[in-house]
């Protein structure tokens, strides 16, 4: 069986390396910004859930991309 790289990478775990940690925080906190953002100005619905739900998404992958991608 042929290894695809992409594979791999995506289902290995990458330890944080230098700088990371810095910049996972500097995404984390930009995002919650904005959450708090939705969360004054957008009224209690389904999509107001579905804004926080996918910020927290775009947190998440924005960190994959820097874990898997450095």
């Amino acid at each position: 069986m042929s290894k695809n790289s992409q594979i791999e990478n995506s289902f290995t775990y990458h330890s944080p390396k230098e700088g990371q940690p810095e910049k996972y925080t500097a995404i984390r906190e930009k995002a919650k910004e904005l959450a708090y953002l939705i969360d004054d100005v957008c009224p209690d619905s389904r999509e107001k859930s579905v804004a926080i739900t996918n910020l927290e998404t775009s947190v998440m992958w924005a960190n994959a991309s820097i874990a898997r991608n450095e």
